[in-house]
């Protein structure tokens, strides 16, 4: 698989116009990678913005991941899927979308980080690094030192892109770089800053060590 992004967008908005906006606004300020990430939605409804999300790519080149739900990332023929820990098994998902689709995987542990290995995702989200109202029902919460005693424990022949998740702060960045975090996914964050394009490509920077 070709090198991902290292700043992923995840969307959040109180209405489907509003996720659509915020993904608009991302991709308006440079970021390629766009996961749409909707709950409580009408599977028709939510397959009707991710297919308005898809035709963005016919004039602007970005990544497009659907969350949770296969049967909306076959059906608008989204670039991936990224699954939580309670959703769809990632054998099942890949049935479903097949082979050449990403398939990323939440994690909040080692044995997590470790179950996701063996389902051969092509990447992990782990977290959260601290306390963020963007999701329901959030995990255990790692904080920096949490995310490096992980990272010590991953065998040296481990390799799949590990993505920070969760109330990440720009000044977070350099720490968890040094740690061996591959990426990182924010939401509100990016959201609060879209008016600001020096403010992204510093973030940018600071995860490609420029």
């Amino acid at each position: 698989m070709t090198n991902l992004s290292k700043l992923q967008y995840i969307s959040s908005g109180n209405s489907l116009d509003e996720h659509y906006r915020h993904i608009c606004e991302a991709l308006n300020v440079g970021i390629d990678w766009i996961q749409l990430r909707v709950k409580n939605c009408a599977f028709a409804d939510y397959v009707q913005l991710a297919q308005q999300i898809r035709n963005l790519q016919d004039n602007c080149p970005f990544t497009f991941i659907v969350n949770d739900n296969p049967y909306v990332a076959k059906e608008s023929d989204a670039d991936g899927l990224h699954l939580g820990l309670a959703d769809t098994r990632v054998a099942d998902a890949r049935l479903i979308l097949g082979t050449h689709k990403i398939i990323g995987g939440t994690a909040n542990t080692l044995d997590d980080i470790i179950q996701r290995r063996e389902e051969q995702c092509d990447y992990i989200g782990l977290g959260p690094l601290r306390y963020t109202k963007t999701k329901k029902n959030l995990s255990p919460i790692l904080g920096l030192s949490g995310y490096q005693k992980i990272m010590e424990a991953i065998s040296i022949d481990f390799y799949c892109p590990i993505f920070a998740i969760g109330g990440i702060q720009k000044t977070d960045i350099i720490r968890l770089r040094n740690i061996g975090i591959y990426g990182i996914a924010l939401s509100t964050h990016l959201q609060q800053n879209f008016n600001s394009p020096p403010y992204i490509k510093q973030i940018k920077d600071l995860l490609y060590g420029q």
